[in-house]
């Protein structure tokens, strides 16, 4: 599979797609859900993570909130990878996004569409914004593990 690096309209468009028609957008009220709420001092992001895990898959979730089109776009993107995979998958692809943001050498096959924030690197404001969905999840999982130990 080719890198969307090397398409740069296809990357605009999933990113702008992604803006205008969010997915996985929901409000949750069930206590079987962990939710996290992220906020930004330096944007107007402010987003709320809802995950259900069961044995270990995650098996629903949703996020809704306001923000800017990087951070609402990554955190739809991350929404639709997510869903049915394992936390150990998701925390791989968690992983992922985070090299390829910090610059580093990443896996484009493992990150899809999400690969579409390659280029956000290039304005270090715009990788709170694009980060900001994924460490909301990092949070959701720490808790989540916290809570298996105690």
């Amino acid at each position: 599979m080719s890198s969307l690096t090397e398409h740069p309209e296809i990357m605009k468009q999933i990113v702008t797609d992604n803006y205008q028609y969010p997915r996985g957008v929901k409000t949750v009220d069930d206590p079987s859900f962990l939710t996290v709420h992220m906020d930004s001092a330096s944007c107007i992001d402010d987003i709320y993570i809802q995950i259900r895990i069961e044995d270990g898959e995650i098996a629903e979730a949703y996020w809704h909130g306001s923000g800017c089109a990087i951070s609402m776009a990554s955190t739809s993107i991350m929404i639709q990878i997510i869903k049915g995979k394992t936390v150990e998958e998701a925390e791989a692809v968690m992983a992922e996004f985070g090299r390829m943001l910090d610059g580093k050498p990443y896996d484009a096959d493992l990150l899809g569409e999400a690969e579409a924030f390659a280029n956000v690197n290039r304005q270090p404001a715009r990788i709170t914004c694009a980060n900001i969905g994924w460490r909301g999840l990092d949070r959701i999982f720490k808790e989540a593990a916290k809570e298996d130990r105690e």
